[in-house]
C-alpha cells in the first residue's frame, strides 16, 4: 500500500481551500463559534450550521459556490473526552457548498480529484459509499470515476441519509480509507462500515435534493443544494499516517507542551493519557470561545466555556501541573492554529486575560471544594451510600464552582455517583429566590448592580450636543449581571465608552437609541442611562459579532429619534414660560418626561385650568414655533445664569458652571438636555389633556410633529370608524347621532310602558289579597320577573287603589329576589314605617336593606324566603301599628 505524503495542518486547510478556490468557489472566512440568529444551537458545531440562511433561501449568499473552514465544538459527549483518542471538543471542518449551482456529478469529481491528485491519497485505499437508493450516485461512482461496482458500498437511510425533522434533506456519498491491518479488528468479514479503527471515513458529500413534509412525503427541490464535510483532524490523521487525532502534528505539539508541563510522557499510562487529552482538548476549546467573545458565566455558552476550563484546571492539577499554566498553554495553541485563523493572534491580550481571572478564581476555591467533598465521600462510605446527595452537589457548585459534570466525573473516579434530580431541584429553588430578591439593596439602600463593580476612576465624556456620531474606546463591557472582557452576537450588555454622542436619560429626557459598530460587531443601544461616577451606559444587545473591550467604535445615534425627542423637550420650554404668562408668575416646573412621541409636563397651580386658558397657552406657544424662533446655548457661571433671568429647577444642585437655553426673547432656561435649533422645526404643539396630580400641583400630556400628526391619523381612523359603523359619513356623524338618541328616548318610553303594564299583567287582580291590621290596610304579594324600577311603579299604582295602607311587592327575576315596601301618610301616623318593614324582613330571603317611612327597598340571594317574608311583612305592620 502506497503511503501518502506527509502534510501538516495548516498546509492540508491552504490545499483544500485553493482547490475549491480553483473550481469557482468563493473562499470565506471561518465564521464566529457564536451562531448568529440561531437559537437552536448555543455553539456552531458544523461546516453547515452558519450557512443555514442560504440553505434555507431566507439570506442570497455572496455566490452560489462556497467554501469554508469553519472551526466547531461539540460538547454532547464532554464525559468521553480523554477518556478515548477519539473524542475531542474542537474540531475543524472542511466544505464546499453549492447554492443552486453544481450538483453530484462535479460533487463527487471534485472528492475524487482533491483527494487523489492533490493530497495524493492512494485510489485503491478509498472506498465510497452511497444511499442505497441513490442510483445515480452509484453511477457517477461507477461508471465516470471507475470504481469497481463491489468497492462501492450501499447504506441505509440510518448511515447515508441526511435529514432533520421537516424540511430540505437527501442521500448522502461518504469516502472512507483503509488504514491498513494494524488498525483492524482482525476478525476475517471486517470492512467499510466495521465498527473498528480501520476503515475510517474522510469526506460526506450531502445532497440536498428532497423536501420532507414531516409525515415521510418527499419532494424533489426545484434549487438543488451540495453540503459537504470533511474534518480537517481526520484527514491529517490519514494523511500524516498517526493513530488519532491527538497525534496529528499541531495537536500533537499541543500535548507535547503539556508533558514538559506535568514532566510526563504521552502514551505510557492510560490514567496519565486521559488528563493529557482532557487539558490538550479543552485548552484548545476555551482559546477558540474566548477569541469569539465567549466569556465564562453560569448559563449558556459561557457555562459550557466555564466547564471546560475547571476541568481543565482540575486535571491539570492532576498532573502535578504547578501554578496557572492555561494562559500559557493558550500561547501554543495560537502559535499552532493563527495561520487558519488570525483572530487568535488578534485577541490573544483577551484571551490571557480571561483565562488568567478564571483559573485563579477557580484555584482560590477548588482546595476548599475538594476538602468538602472528600469528606462527603468518607461519609458515604462510612454509611455504605453510593450517590451523593443532590443538595451537596449544588453546594460544591454554588459555592466553589465546581459543575455538576466536574463533582460527577471526581465522583466516578472513586466509583460512586450523584442525584442529579435532587441537583435540578436545588439549583431552581435558588433561581426562584433570587427572582423574588431581585431588589435586593445594599447598605446605602440602592439597588445593587454590575455596574457598582466598576472601577470609579473610569468616566464618559458626553459630546453629543453638536454631533451625532462619535469614535471612540470600549472602557468597560458588563452583561446584565458581571463585567467581562467581550460582548457576543445575541447577548444582552452594557457599552460604556471614553466620550459617547448618546445622551443618557436625564432631567426627564429620555436616552438616546441607536447603534455602536466596531471592526467585528454591531452593537443595537435600546437606552442610555447614567452610572455613579460619571459614566454613562450605554444599554441593549449584540445584533452581529463580537465587541471587545479596548476596541475602538463608532457610536451613532438615531437622528430620527433625537430629532422628535428635542422637538418635543423644546415645546416643554415654550409651554412653561405660555403657562407663566396666562396663569400667573407662580408656576413652577415639577416634573417633565420627553421621548420621541410624546411630552408630559408637571407644574405648580392651584385650580384646574379652565378650556379658554389651555386654548389660549396652546395658541401662545405655537405662535411662538411659527415665529422660528433661533434657540441658543451658552455656559456660563450659575450668577452670570441668574443675571439672564434663567429659570432655574427648584430643588435641583447646580455646579459652578451651568448651561442655559435662549429661545429668542421668549423664553430662558437652565438646562442640559438637547433641543432643536430653530423653533420652526417643532412644526404644531397640541394639549391632549390637564390633570392634577397632588394638591396644587397640576399635569399637562402633549403632542408635537410627527406625534400630532400619528395622533390625528388614529383620531381620524376612528372617526371613520365611527361613521362607518353608524352607517353615514364622518360630516354626517353628530347628526346621526342626535337621531339615535332621540330614536333611543322613544324607545325608552315605550319601553317603560310596556314594563310597567307587564308587570301589572303580572300581578293580576290582587285587591282581594288586602289585609287589615289594626285599621290599617296591608297588601303583601308577589310578582315574576319585575325589576326594581318596575317595582316603584307597581307600589305608586297599588298605592292609588288602596287609598291609604302598606303596600309590600317581591318579585324573582334571574334568581334574585327583589323587595320594595310603601306606606301612605295616614299608615305612617298609624306607625307604619317602610323602612323598618324592609329591615325586618329582607334577611329571609338572604339579603338586607331598608329606607325611609314611606318608601324602601332590598335585594337578596334566596328566592325560597319570598313566601315567608310576605307573610311576616303582615305581622310586622300589626306591630308597627299596635
Amino acid at each position: 500500500m502506497k503511503e501518502p505524503q506527509y502534510r501538516g495542518v495548516n498546509e492540508l486547510r491552504r490545499m483544500f481551500l485553493e482547490f475549491f478556490e480553483s473550481k469557482g468557489h468563493l473562499a470565506m472566512k471561518s465564521f464566529s463559534l457564536v451562531p448568529h440568529n440561531d437559537n437552536s444551537l448555543l455553539l456552531i458545531n458544523s461546516g453547515m450550521a452558519p450557512l443555514k440562511p442560504y440553505f434555507t433561501g431566507q439570506e442570497i449568499p455572496p455566490r452560489k459556490r462556497v467554501t469554508t473552514c469553519q472551526k466547531c465544538i461539540r460538547t454532547g459527549d464532554i464525559e468521553n473526552i480523554g477518556k478515548t483518542a477519539r473524542h475531542g471538543t474542537f474540531f475543524e471542518m472542511l466544505g464546499n457548498f453549492s447554492f443552486g449551482d453544481y450538483f453530484k456529478d462535479d460533487a463527487i469529481r471534485w472528492t475524487w480529484e482533491f483527494l487523489t491528485e492533490v493530497v495524493g491519497l492512494d485510489p485503491d485505499r478509498l472506498y465510497p459509499s452511497v444511499y442505497l437508493e441513490d442510483d445515480e450516485a452509484f453511477r457517477i461512482w461507477n461508471e465516470k470515476i471507475g470504481i469497481p461496482a463491489e468497492r462501492i458500498f450501499k447504506f441505509g437511510k440510518e448511515d447515508n441519509f441526511w435529514e432533520h425533522g421537516s424540511g430540505p434533506c437527501g442521500p448522502c456519498s461518504e469516502v472512507y480509507y483503509d488504514r491498513g491491518e494494524k488498525y483492524g479488528c482482525g476478525k476475517p468479514g471486517c470492512t467499510v462500515g466495521c465498527d473498528c479503527d480501520r476503515f475510517i471515513e474522510v469526506w460526506n458529500n450531502v445532497f440536498t435534493q428532497f423536501d420532507n413534509d414531516g409525515k415521510g412525503h418527499y419532494t424533489e427541490l426545484e434549487h438543488k443544494n451540495i453540503d459537504t464535510g470533511m474534518g480537517l483532524e481526520r484527514l491529517a490523521v490519514v494523511v500524516q499516517g498517526v493513530d488519532s487525532l491527538f497525534t496529528v502534528d499541531t495537536n500533537k505539539a499541543l500535548l507535547d507542551r503539556v508533558c514538559e508541563l506535568a514532566h510526563t510522557e504521552y502514551q505510557k499510562d492510560h490514567e496519565t493519557d486521559v488528563s493529557l487529552r482532557i487539558v490538550a482538548d479543552h485548552v484548545k476549546s476555551c482559546t477558540f470561545m474566548i477569541s469569539d467573545g465567549i466569556m465564562p458565566s453560569n448559563e449558556g455558552r459561557g457555562y459550557v466555556l466555564r466547564r471546560l476550563l475547571r476541568r481543565a484546571a482540575r486535571h491539570g492539577r492532576k498532573l502535578g501541573i504547578e501554578g496557572q499554566f492555561m494562559a500559557g498553554l493558550a500561547a501554543t495553541v495560537i502559535e499552532l492554529s493563527k495561520d487558519g485563523y488570525p483572530e487568535l493572534e488578534d485577541n490573544k491580550a483577551m484571551i490571557f486575560k480571561v483565562l488568567e481571572q478564571e483559573e485563579d478564581k477557580f484555584n482560590k476555591t477548588i482546595d476548599q471544594g475538594l476538602s468538602i467533598l472528600n469528606d462527603r465521600i468518607a461519609d458515604m462510605q462510612a454509611k455504605g451510600e453510593n450517590t451523593l446527595a443532590g443538595a451537596d452537589a449544588f453546594k460544591l457548585y454554588d459555592t466553589y464552582g465546581f459543575p455538576l459534570d466536574l463533582t460527577r466525573e471526581i465522583l466516578e473516579e472513586k466509583g460512586y455517583g450523584v442525584d442529579e434530580d435532587g441537583f435540578a431541584a436545588a439549583m431552581k429553588e435558588q433561581k426562584d429566590k433570587a427572582r423574588k430578591a431581585r431588589k435586593t439593596t445594599n447598605y446605602m439602600g440602592a439597588d445593587v448592580t454590575v455596574y457598582q463593580s466598576i472601577d470609579p476612576a473610569i468616566t464618559t465624556e458626553f459630546v453629543g450636543y453638536n454631533n451625532l456620531t462619535a469614535e471612540s474606546k470600549i472602557t468597560v463591557l458588563t452583561t446584565e449581571d458581571e463585567i467581562v472582557e467581550a460582548l457576543t452576537d445575541g447577548q444582552r450588555g452594557t457599552v460604556i465608552t471614553e466620550q459617547t454622542p448618546f445622551y443618557g436619560t436625564m432631567g426627564g429626557q429620555q436616552g438616546d437609541v441607536g447603534v455602536i459598530t466596531g471592526q467585528n460587531g454591531e452593537f443595537k443601544v435600546e437606552d442610555t442611562i447614567h452610572l455613579q461616577g460619571g459614566k454613562v451606559g450605554h444599554v441593549g444587545v449584540m445584533t452581529r459579532g463580537m465587541l471587545q473591550s479596548g476596541n475602538t467604535v463608532t457610536l451613532s445615534v438615531c437622528a430620527r429619534n433625537r430629532a422628535l425627542t428635542c422637538q418635543n423637550h423644546s415645546a416643554t420650554h415654550l409651554l412653561q414660560k405660555a403657562l407663566r404668562l396666562v396663569l400667573g408668575e407662580h408656576v413652577k416646573q415639577s416634573g417633565s418626561y420627553v421621548d420621541a412621541g410624546r411630552l408630559r409636563f408637571d407644574f405648580t397651580h392651584f385650580s384646574a385650568m379652565t378650556p379658554e386658558e389651555l386654548e389660549k397657552v396652546e395658541e401662545l406657544v405655537n405662535q411662538e414655533i411659527r415665529a422660528g424662533l433661533p434657540v441658543e446655548t451658552q455656559v456660563m457661571t450659575l450668577d452670570e445664569a441668574k443675571k439672564t433671568g434663567a429659570m432655574a429647577l427648584f430643588g435641583e444642585k447646580y455646579g459652578d458652571s451651568v448651561r442655559v437655553v435662549k429661545m429668542g426673547d421668549f423664553s430662558t432656561e437652565l438646562c442640559g438636555g438637547t433641543h432643536v435649533a430653530n423653533t420652526g422645526s417643532i412644526a404644531s404643539f397640541k394639549i391632549l389633556s390637564e390633570t392634577g396630580i397632588a394638591a396644587g400641583v397640576r399635569r399637562i400630556e402633549a403632542l408635537t410633529s410627527e406625534g400630532l400628526m400619528k395622533h390625528y391619523e388614529e383620531v381620524e381612523k376612528e372617526l371613520h370608524e365611527a361613521a362607518k359603523t353608524a352607517k353615514t359619513t364622518p360630516a354626517g356623524l353628530s347628526a346621526k347621532i342626535e337621531a339615535l338618541l332621540e330614536e333611543i328616548k322613544t324607545l325608552g318610553a315605550e319601553n317603560e310602558k310596556l314594563k310597567s303594564k307587564l308587570a301589572k299583567d303580572s300581578l293580576g287582580d290582587v285587591m282581594n289579597q288586602v289585609k287589615e291590621v289594626n285599621g290599617v290596610k296591608v297588601l303583601a304579594s308577589q310578582v315574576a320577573d319585575v325589576d326594581m324600577n318596575g317595582l316603584r311603579g307597581l307600589g305608586d299604582q297599588l298605592k292609588d287603589k288602596l287609598g291609604e295602607g302598606v303596600v309590600l311587592i317581591a318579585s324573582v327575576m334571574d334568581g334574585k329576589v327583589n323587595l320594595m315596601a310603601t306606606a301612605t301618610d295616614g299608615a305612617q301616623k298609624k306607625g307604619a314605617h317602610a323602612g323598618n318593614l324592609i329591615k325586618a324582613i329582607a334577611g329571609l330571603v338572604g339579603g338586607g336593606g331598608g329606607g325611609r317611612p314611606g318608601m324602601a327597598q332590598a335585594g337578596g340571594k334566596n328566592p325560597a324566603g319570598v313566601e315567608e317574608a310576605l307573610k311576616k311583612a303582615v305581622e310586622v305592620v300589626e306591630e308597627q301599628t299596635k
